[in-house]
C-alpha cells in the first residue's frame, strides 16, 4: 500500500499538480496534493506530516544591518560566551576560513580543528576548535557549538609536538582500519594545533 502511495504522489509530482518553492515568510501549509494522493490509497490511515508541516517563517530581515554581530558560543560543558556583541568573528570551516560580520547571509557551517577567533575592537580572542558548527542567523546571530575548545594562550608547544610526533608514529604503525582512523585524528588536530601556534 505505501508503495503504491509514493508511487501514485511521484506521479503527481511529476505532472507539474505541486510547485515547488523556496519562500519560507508563508505559514506553513498543508500539502494538498499529497493528502489527496494518499487519501486515494490509504483512506482508513492519516497521512503523514511533511516537512514543509514543520517548517517556521523565516524570522524578518532587519531594515538596517546592525553595527555589531551577538555571539553565543558553547561547548557540552560550558558556555564561554552569551549574547556578546562583537564586530567580527572568524571560524575554521570545513571550506575554509570563514568571516562573520553584522548582516551575514544565514549560514550552516561544519567546523574543523582550527582557529576562532573574536574581534572586539582591536581585541583579538582567540580559541583552538576541535569540530563542531556554526550557526549563522539573518538577525546577525551567530550560535558558535564547538565539541573541545582552548583559549590560544592555554596550549604548551612542547606538547603539541610531542602528541604529534606520537600520532605520527601511530600512524605509521597501524595495522587495522581503527588504529588508522584514530591516529589519522590524532595527527590532523596535532597538526591544525601547530599550524595555529605557528601562525
Amino acid at each position: 500500500m505505501f508503495r503504491q502511495a509514493s508511487r501514485h504522489l511521484a506521479r503527481t509530482l511529476r505532472a507539474g499538480a505541486r510547485p515547488f518553492s523556496t519562500d519560507l515568510s508563508a505559514a506553513p501549509t498543508t500539502d494538498s496534493a499529497f493528502v489527496e494522493s494518499w487519501k486515494k490509497v490509504i483512506p482508513n490511515i492519516e497521512p503523514p506530516k511533511t516537512p514543509s508541516h514543520f517548517m517556521q517563517p523565516r524570522p524578518p530581515t532587519a531594515s538596517s544591518i546592525p553595527s555589531k554581530i551577538t555571539v553565543n558560543f558553547v561547548l557540552p560543558y560550558a558556555s564561554e560566551l552569551s549574547t556578546k556583541e562583537v564586530d567580527m568573528v572568524i571560524v575554521p570551516a570545513t571550506t575554509g576560513q570563514m568571516g562573520v560580520l553584522p548582516g551575514h547571509v544565514p549560514t550552516i557551517a561544519e567546523l574543523k580543528p582550527g582557529i576562532l577567533s573574536v574581534h572586539e575592537g582591536n581585541d583579538i580572542t582567540k580559541y583552538f576548535l576541535s569540530s563542531g558548527f556554526a550557526f549563522i542567523h539573518a538577525n546577525s546571530v551567530a550560535d558558535i557549538i564547538a565539541i573541545e575548545a582552548v583559549p590560544i594562550d592555554h596550549i604548551d608547544p612542547s606538547l603539541v609536538q610531542k602528541g604529534l610526533a606520537e600520532f605520527t608514529q601511530k600512524l605509521s604503525s597501524a595495522t587495522t582500519d581503527l588504529e588508522k582512523a584514530e591516529a589519522q585524528i590524532g595527527v590532523d588536530v596535532h597538526s591544525a594545533l601547530n599550524f595555529a601556534l605557528s601562525g
